[in-house]
């Protein structure tokens, strides 16, 4: 194993918790529920979709569930891309946006 690959290890050790991955999976399913039962109303309320924020919200919703299953992705480069800090910060910021 790589040297990045045991740092990222390390860095997302402290998100290994059962809660966290819950709470993960219900904003994934939330978000990707809301955002399939009405795509406008979704934007409207978010503020709309700039092309940064399309892709992030893909990405974090994939991510999520990926989080959420407890699948640990082995090379360095998945484990950056489905980190779960990304997922949860975007789904957070999406969700609160949504609600207020």
């Amino acid at each position: 194993m790589s040297k990045l690959n045991q740092q990222l290890e390390q860095i997302h050790k402290p998100m290994d918790k059962v809660l966290l991955r819950a709470l993960s999976l219900v904003l994934g399913f939330a978000n990707a529920g809301l955002f399939m039962w009405s795509p406008e109303g979704y934007d409207a309320a978010i503020g709309g979709f700039a092309p940064w924020l399309g892709l992030t919200f893909v990405l974090s919703l994939c991510s999520s569930m990926v989080y959420g299953i407890g699948f640990k992705p082995r090379f360095w480069l998945w484990q950056l891309v489905f980190s779960p800090y990304l997922s949860l910060t975007v789904l957070s910021y999406l969700t609160l946006m949504y609600v207020f």
